[in-house]
């Protein structure tokens, strides 16, 4: 985001990038009418509300992930209560950068995947616990009522109802993915264990 109108509860919330307003970094219009061209611009023009300063002594190829990938999971674990050391959080999709920032909370971190080929990867590379196949009936049975939330962030379609089982009571299932046509929430499902699912924009 490079802008937002600064007036709306949200805004005074802190709570722009919910907001119709908000002036995205490529293709928005600006104040003036002119058009964003994005982070590859020479130049850009941003509202100070949307910098972050970077330390000099951070190389840009780390930093560079956690304004992307790493904000669009730290805010919603933070925000929605799921970094409190000890929960289980469970993960699916590309969430490479929510593993390290759960471990770093001292959570117990379950990644989800549909197939072994990312085992290593998630138990050696990113210190994940546990791996868990979705298409696994008898691993996903179970893990029945063993999260504390979920991390969605897979954009194809697949179905939310085996991923709302495996939440303890009240857990929490937060869709950072964009699938194309949107997804079917069971919210029978939800409502008996009054759980809490939150589709979110990226």
């Amino acid at each position: 985001m490079v802008g937002a109108c600064h007036t709306c509860d949200n805004c005074k919330n802190d709570l722009e990038n919910y907001r119709p307003k908000m002036i995205l970094t490529y293709n928005s219009t600006y104040y003036d009418g002119t058009k964003t061209y994005g982070g590859y611009s020479d130049f850009m023009v941003v509202n100070e509300h949307f910098i972050v300063r970077m330390p000099e002594s951070m190389p840009l190829d780390a930093g560079a992930p956690l304004l992307c990938a790493g904000i669009t999971v730290y805010s919603p674990m933070k925000y929605y209560g799921l970094s409190n050391p000890g929960m289980h959080l469970g993960l699916g999709g590309l969430g490479h950068v929510a593993v390290k920032f759960a471990k770093a909370f001292g959570l117990k971190v379950t990644v989800i995947s549909t197939s072994h080929s990312k085992k290593q990867e998630a138990l050696e590379r990113l210190g994940a616990d546990a791996l868990l196949i979705s298409r696994d009936q008898a691993q996903m049975e179970a893990a029945t009522g063993t999260l504390d939330g979920i991390i969605d962030t897979v954009f194809a379609q697949h179905d939310f109802l085996p991923l709302i089982n495996l939440l303890k009571t009240h857990g929490k299932i937060v869709c950072l993915g964009g699938p194309d046509p949107p997804p079917q929430i069971p919210i029978f499902p939800l409502a008996m264990g009054e759980y809490c699912s939150t589709i979110t924009n990226l």
